[in-house]
């Protein structure tokens, strides 16, 4: 970096600060020290690392701002709706039912913007959900239609979650019915009276304006009852219909959702929801009110979603970061607040390479843990102590605690982190035109008699088998810490530039990967089983000389593919007389 800046003779704090060089960075403060500015000016750069993410969101917003969404007149039923709300009607018919059906919220929406959606919630006027789908099922067995996976959802006032669902399963699509509401609050309780309420009431207590539009099935009509929803859609604007303070502290899960729909979109946030969003009042509900699992599912749908970067960018900037992703207060060593940059900008590096390399290269778990991977990439050296003094890695905190995700995610994702350090030291080996040279990896293993020119694919192998299916994450995901001797954080944000270099390298270290004939090696069958492992060893039960020796049979079977099982076991039994005679 410096070599370069000196070259071309630029002010680096100019360039650092250039508007079209910060759109591109997308990235935290660059380590200027070396350049001996004044300290008020380091101070100047460190705080504009700090608002990186503000930044960022700024002009994504501007952006967004200039752009007039397409927003279609009326809604169009595909065949299967029209059936369901034939359906629906029918029971009101039979019944001879004074009721109003509308679907709510984001099926509207999506309807509206020419997109196709399979999550249908109906709102009834003058029910309960669980009464009108008993009418439902009735009515469907009356002509000959069996009712499946009825159920009913209670409401848990002290998560937020204020309306009793019922649900059923019509034509293959699952169907939620609630009913309109009105809530009130007595003066101090958070936890509302829930009372039936009119359509334009519920369309008040909606979490944006743009989920608050109707489709009243009776009349085949769009209603709009803020009279801001479809204005809203069409701006691209995240608003909500009371004020933003009321609706977060109503249910501050949907501070959660305003972000996701606003990064899935590409629509402005409000300024004023932004203030209300980042207010220690919602901050604190957020925590006390929501369930770990409900901000779980939120975060994974941004992470799995099509702009996951500017999702976290949202989070970070309205100081959410560590609200949600909440660290054992315990953690060695300590972990600083300014952290959540460097967070962002990993995970911003990792999406744009697996788009240069190409989204087919991984499938859709694979790119949603490496995704998590790189955004927890600077917690993979921090720990912290249980209850019985272990070390536990807090990723896994992350996962279980605050995220409560399923245990398989930080398992995977520790084990991406772990694999990195091995990964950096094969890279230069993969990628060199001279593959007879020694791969020194430490595997906590003595590879006896490998030959030189097999190192490299018995180091491979085994470490491809720690990590599976998931080894092209671990690759890509070390290609953004190479070389391993630079100076970690700030070196890798100085030369994020580089991403064509970084996939370049990706490509050619997974060539050679492939190349060695080692691209799913997890699923090669061991020559030797245990129990000819004992009959050789001569021993009665199996133990921990039995599992090193499977060991070194699987090195020698890296080292030599085309080998057979008499001769595998031809070598074991000449290795075993060797060691026996050096005893």
């Amino acid at each position: 970096m410096r070599a370069f800046l000196n070259t071309v003779k630029v002010d680096p704090l100019r360039l650092f600060f250039s508007p079209s060089l910060l759109n591109r960075r997308k990235t935290n403060f660059v380590s200027l020290r070396s350049f001996s500015y004044p300290s008020k000016t380091l101070t100047r750069i460190q705080t504009a690392g700090v608002f990186y993410c503000k930044e960022m969101a700024t002009v994504s917003s501007e952006a967004a701002a200039k752009t007039l969404i397409e927003v279609k007149d009326k809604i169009e039923l595909n065949e299967v709706e029209k059936q369901i709300f034939d359906r629906l009607v029918n029971t009101l018919r039979h019944f001879n039912l004074n009721t109003e059906l509308r679907v709510a919220g984001g099926w509207v929406r999506d309807k509206l913007l020419g997109k196709e959606c399979y999550d249908i919630d109906i709102a009834i006027d003058n029910m309960l959900g669980s009464e009108f789908v008993d009418k439902v099922r009735e009515y469907l067995l009356s002509t000959g239609e069996e009712a499946h996976g009825v159920g009913v959802i209670p409401r848990n006032p002290d998560q937020s979650k204020h309306l009793e669902t019922a649900r059923m399963r019509l034509l293959d699509l699952w169907i939620d019915f609630v009913n309109l509401r009105s809530e009130d609050y007595s003066e101090n309780s958070r936890i509302p009276t829930m009372t039936f309420g009119t359509a334009k009431e519920d369309a008040y207590r909606r979490d944006l304006t743009i989920n608050s539009l109707f489709y009243n099935i009776n009349t085949s009509s769009v209603e709009d009852l803020t009279g801001r929803g479809i204005e809203d859609l069409k701006s691209g604007k995240i608003v909500t219909p009371l004020p933003p303070k009321d609706t977060f502290l109503d249910d501050p899960l949907r501070v959660l959702r305003a972000i996701r729909f606003g990064a899935r979109f590409g629509f402005v946030l409000e300024e004023e929801l932004r203030e209300a969003a980042a207010c220690d009042d919602v901050k604190n509900a957020l925590k006390a009110k929501i369930s770990k699992e409900r901000i779980g599912t939120e975060i994974d749908l941004m992470i799995s979603g099509n702009q996951p970067v500017k999702a976290m960018t949202y989070i970070a900037d309205l100081t959410l970061f560590w609200v949600v992703f909440n660290l054992n207060p315990k953690v060695e060593p300590t972990v600083s607040e300014e952290c959540q940059g460097l967070c962002v900008a990993y995970l911003d590096a990792a999406w744009n390479l697996i788009h240069l390399i190409g989204g087919s290269s991984f499938t859709g778990e694979q790119r949603r843990l490496c995704l998590y991977a790189a955004l927890f990439l600077p917690f993979r050296n921090t720990i912290y102590k249980d209850e019985k003094g272990k070390k536990v890695p807090v990723v896994n905190y992350i996962f279980r605690d605050s995220l409560k995700q399923k245990a398989s995610d930080p398992e995977t994702v520790i084990k991406i982190h772990r694999s990195l350090e091995k990964f950096l030291t094969l890279i230069p080996l993969l990628t060199s035109n001279d593959k007879t040279q020694p791969a020194e990896v430490d595997m906590g293993m003595e590879l006896f008699d490998v030959p030189i020119t097999s190192k490299l694919r018995v180091a491979t192998g085994f470490l491809l088998r720690e990590v599976k299916e998931f080894w092209r994450v671990g690759l890509l995901i070390s290609t953004m810490l190479y070389p391993s001797d630079t100076d970690s954080a700030q070196d890798f944000l100085e030369k994020k530039f580089e991403l064509d270099r970084r996939k370049d390298l990706f490509k050619a270290a997974e060539d050679a990967i492939v190349n060695l004939g080692l691209e799913r090696v997890w699923d090669l069958k061991p020559l030797v089983n245990g129990k000819d492992i004992m009959t050789v060893l001569q021993l009665k039960s199996g133990g921990p000389l039995v599992k090193e020796w499977q060991q070194k049979l699987l090195a020698w079977q890296f080292a030599h593919p085309a080998g057979t099982v008499e001769e595998c076991l031809d070598w074991m039994k000449e290795t075993h007389l060797k060691r026996a005679k050096m005893e």
